[in-house]
């Protein structure tokens, strides 16, 4: 007679009764129970746990649901370079030929081939914030932009971008100021921005960008920054020069600044730490800023000056090219050089000025 095939509940081993069996089915159950039970309560926890604490899913005002943007971070030391032993920290050259005042300028800190390698992509923020002609000073001197951009190929730059934010039309801004046209017919290429060129900039320890839109695509493979501004009066700081040049690089509702203008410049200090920075005087708006619109309020100011230290370099310009050396300095001074930003008493740094004639 055939025997029946062993199988299901009657196959040795496996019979209902097996303690072995029924002790691997406890413990199986109770890791069960515990997963479903941890999962349970940190569902319960996600749920009811206020907006701000972790693994909270309440999203009162939407915050939570929007898509995070990725974060960028200029490189950690800037794109500073170590001051050349023996050179000035100011280089300053008077006269009225300008190729020859900006390049006595800046040997006098050290030379182009101290700050510019061969193969560098070289940044040139100058400002050029407004629909006005250069003549009118609210804006960088097209003829010193040039100046500087042939420096800076001589010295070997692979490629020259000339970039800035402006308040008004960027492309009214850049073609009636004659930047536009002085960077292309000099080699350098001219960034507009545009929403695709921004990103989201992280800078640690600044009291109101520390995560703010910024101008990024020309800075993403950047060697080394070079910041050109106009030396000019400002009806809210009193005075736009070198540190406040690095507003244009911002994107978003900037104005909202305005409220606490000197906590934004400090905060552009600590953003950017360029390579070095020119200030323009080759005109001087002295009144009616940051605008303008008169030559009435422009005058002659023979002077290109250049240095590592943007705050050392704006203090020369408030004492000696807006002539304002007996009235406060504006607050981003002090609150800059309390963060060990740059150093006001540019009379206390070595300094070298050249009459060029």
């Amino acid at each position: 007679m055939a025997k029946k095939p062993i199988s299901g509940e009657h196959a040795p081993g496996v019979e209902h009764g097996d303690p072995t069996l029924q002790r691997l089915r406890r413990r199986t159950f109770i890791k069960q129970a515990a997963v479903i039970g941890g999962a349970s309560a940190v569902a319960g926890w996600a749920a009811l746990a206020p907006a701000d604490w972790p693994l909270s899913l309440r999203d009162p005002d939407g915050e939570r649901g929007k898509p995070r943007e990725p974060l960028v971070r200029l490189p950690q030391g800037g794109f500073a370079v170590p001051p050349k032993p023996g050179a000035a920290a100011l280089g300053i050259a008077r006269g009225q030929q300008i190729d020859k005042m900006v390049r006595s300028a800046v040997d006098s800190i050290g030379g182009i081939g101290h700050y510019i390698r061969s193969g560098d992509v070289v940044v040139l923020k100058p400002n050029v914030a407004f629909e006005r002609p250069a003549i009118l000073g609210a804006t960088t001197n097209p003829e010193v932009l040039t100046s500087l951009i042939r420096l800076v190929k001589e010295a070997g730059a692979r490629e020259v971008r000339v970039v800035d934010n402006p308040i008004e039309s960027p492309q009214s801004c850049f073609r009636k100021s004659g930047i536009e046209r002085a960077a292309v017919e000099a080699g350098a290429r001219v960034y507009l921005p545009s929403p695709g060129e921004f990103a989201t900039l992280q800078v640690p320890g600044a009291k109101h960008i520390a995560r703010w839109p910024f101008f990024w695509r020309p800075f993403a493979d950047a060697d080394k920054v070079i910041g050109v501004a106009p030396v000019k009066d400002h009806n809210l700081c009193r005075a736009s020069m070198t540190t406040k040049n690095w507003y244009g690089l911002l994107g978003g509702r900037r104005n909202q600044f305005h409220q606490d203008i000197h906590g934004i410049i400090t905060d552009l200090a600590l953003m950017l730490k360029p390579t070095f920075v020119v200030l323009d005087a080759s005109r001087v708006l002295f009144r009616s800023g940051p605008t303008g619109g008169s030559l009435a309020d422009v005058r002659p100011g023979h002077c290109i000056a250049a240095a590592t230290d943007s705050l050392a370099l704006d203090a020369f310009g408030w004492d000696e090219l807006l002539r304002r050396q007996d009235k406060p300095k504006p607050g981003y001074f002090e609150q800059a050089a309390a963060k060990k930003l740059g150093e006001p008493r540019w009379r206390s740094l070595s300094r070298k000025d050249v009459n060029i004639g």
